[in-house]
């Protein structure tokens, strides 16, 4: 994508700093010439909604989240799941199991400062919250031909100051993901470290990486 210098580019929906947020907050810049740019969106809400809706979750309180995502969704139909939304947007997540599903791939995240699952924001061309967390888990494992369940396995929701710069909130949806056997993670840019960790001896600093992994046991 072309950088955009010293210049706003105003999208349907949000106005977005180019220079200051090159990836666009969710929005691709196409065609700049001079007064506006032509956006991609990301997932739309209602592609987002459709997903949850389809998801029966394992436990209430997994139930209420649900709801709440989905209150959500219906009170933020335009930008619900784009980085542009302060209040809160929803996210991506990958808990990534080996072939044998014996070891978890986790991220030490630069900015969170904890080993946790890999995932993030949902980017232009995703169509949906799995195919966002598919993509999200490709470009941080290094790993090709990943496999990725059909329906969610968790939802969070956590503050968090990300690329905005500013407290906000991701309401995060999580995918169980199978590694091909065999398979060796290439660590990205977007992580301080990436490796394997078997599911009974998790780092203490996981976060809610054991509730995913006792998901996949039941």
């Amino acid at each position: 994508m072309r950088r955009v210098h010293e210049r706003r580019v105003v999208c349907t929906g949000a106005a977005i700093w180019a220079r200051a947020h090159p990836r666009g907050a969710g929005h691709i810049v196409r065609g700049v010439h001079g007064r506006r740019a032509v956006c991609t969106r990301v997932v739309t809400p209602a592609a987002a909604a459709t997903e949850l809706a389809a998801w029966e979750p394992p436990d209430d309180a997994q139930r209420a989240l649900k709801y709440a995502l989905l209150a959500f969704l219906d009170a933020r139909p335009a930008d619900a799941c784009d980085r542009s939304c302060a209040p809160g947007h929803l996210t991506a997540s990958a808990l990534v199991l080996d072939a044998a599903g014996e070891h978890v791939l986790l991220t030490l995240h630069p900015r969170v400062g904890r080993w946790i699952q890999l995932g993030g924001h949902c980017e232009p061309a995703d169509a949906t919250l799995r195919a966002a967390a598919l993509r999200e888990a490709t470009e941080e494992s290094g790993i090709a031909g990943l496999s990725i369940a059909t329906e969610p396995l968790h939802v969070d929701v956590h503050p968090v100051t990300c690329s905005l710069g500013v407290p906000t909130r991701h309401l995060d949806v999580r995918y169980l993901l199978h590694a091909p056997p065999g398979a060796e993670p290439v660590i990205s840019d977007e992580s301080d470290d990436l490796r394997w960790w078997p599911v009974d001896a998790l780092p203490p600093e996981s976060d809610t990486v054991p509730t995913m992994v006792a998901l996949t046991r039941t």
